[in-house]
């Protein structure tokens, strides 16, 4: 008989100081503001029933605080696990910055890679694709391979988790560009020995009822538009 799907919820991590900031880079010691502390109480409502056998964050304070508060709202003794492998886009010597033609070349780097699917380009003396995938893969698999069968929780970062997933997922960042990962919104992949598929893209403004998102059509991996609700 074959096993069932391991689920991943992915989400990005609560709303934070650093995207107030409008501040580029990993930035590991920006915390969440109190929207994201609502945010992040959402979810975990949101994912209280799931059943999480785990919860797996990047080392950055908004992405454990987020989820902390997963943890606290599953089953006793749920715990957090620190991968740092999931942490956000290093940009090098762009670190924190808020000039525009940063933030600008950020947006730019993350198209070429989820929509183009260059690898190469970078930001500064930042990571490149190849770098940011090999990371991403490497923690998202050994969460699979920890937890077979089973549904966890994965806290990420907007440009990471993007690419990561698009890649997974056979592309999917070109059919969803344009409609970047709101905060603390899940959204469930899932490996099911031969392959991953993203059932659903969380698109901002969407309700939890209302979501539009992708589903994959056949064995092909083609993407077509799933309704609302589905």
């Amino acid at each position: 008989m074959r096993q069932p799907p391991t689920r991943i919820w992915c989400l990005r991590h609560g709303h934070s100081e650093n995207v107030t900031a409008g501040a580029a880079g990993v930035l590991p010691g920006a915390r969440l503001t109190a929207l994201g502390r609502q945010q992040a109480a959402l979810a975990a409502t949101r994912l209280a029933g799931e059943g999480l056998a785990a919860v797996y964050v990047s080392d950055a304070v908004r992405a454990r605080a987020t989820g902390a508060a997963l943890a606290a709202a599953g089953a006793p003794g749920l715990e957090v696990t620190v991968l740092p492998g999931l942490g956000e886009v290093g940009v090098g010597a762009a670190e924190g910055s808020t000039e525009p033609a940063v933030l600008a070349r950020t947006a730019e780097v993350l198209h070429a890679w989820v929509v183009r699917r260059d690898l190469a380009p970078r930001v500064a003396d930042g990571e490149d694709g190849h770098a940011v995938l090999a990371r991403m893969r490497a923690a998202v698999e050994g969460v699979v391979a920890d937890h077979p069968g089973r549904t966890v929780a994965l806290v990420g970062h907007v440009a990471s988790l993007t690419a990561v997933v698009s890649e997974l997922c056979g592309g999917l960042g070109a059919e969803v560009w344009g409609a970047p990962l709101p905060h603390a919104e899940p959204f469930l992949v899932q490996w099911d020995g031969r392959g991953w598929s993203c059932t659903r893209w969380p698109w901002p403004g969407c309700s939890a009822g209302a979501r539009v998102g992708w589903r994959a059509a056949g064995d092909g991996g083609r993407w077509v538009r799933a309704g609302p609700g589905r």
